[in-house]
């Protein structure tokens, strides 16, 4: 069974930085394509960025394009999401999810195209 362990979150003021790590047991990450999805209370989860298994295929929505930069370290079995400019609209849960898939170069957007989820890690940015 997957396991995903999210780390990385905390309070940072607008303008500063955080980095988010997913690290992934139970399974080669190398098989794995991976999403970063954010949640605030009462609106849907929504996928911020995309990798595909040869990190060749990238995704970014339009709200963190420019400043968020998704990447992949098989040898560790981590993912990482690089967040940079950070404003208040950032402000929410972030989770890591994963999929198998055969497919060297898909990424993946939609929540129910992934099969395994972290916990969620908090990222509050203050004004």
């Amino acid at each position: 069974q997957v396991q995903l362990v999210e780390s990385g979150g905390g309070l940072v003021q607008a303008g500063g930085s955080l980095r988010l790590s997913c690290v992934v047991s139970g399974r080669t990450s190398s098989s794995l394509a991976f999403g970063w999805f954010r949640q605030t209370p009462g609106k849907e989860r929504e996928v911020v960025a995309a990798i595909s298994r040869n990190a060749g295929n990238i995704y970014y929505s339009t709200s963190v394009k420019g400043r968020f930069t998704i990447s992949r370290d098989d040898g560790k079995s981590t993912v990482y999401l690089q967040m940079d400019s950070l404003t208040p609209d950032d402000t929410a849960e972030y989770y890591c999810a994963a999929t198998r898939t055969a497919s060297l170069t898909y990424y993946y957007r939609p929540h129910y195209q992934y099969t395994y989820w972290g916990q969620g890690t908090q990222v509050t940015v203050s004004s």
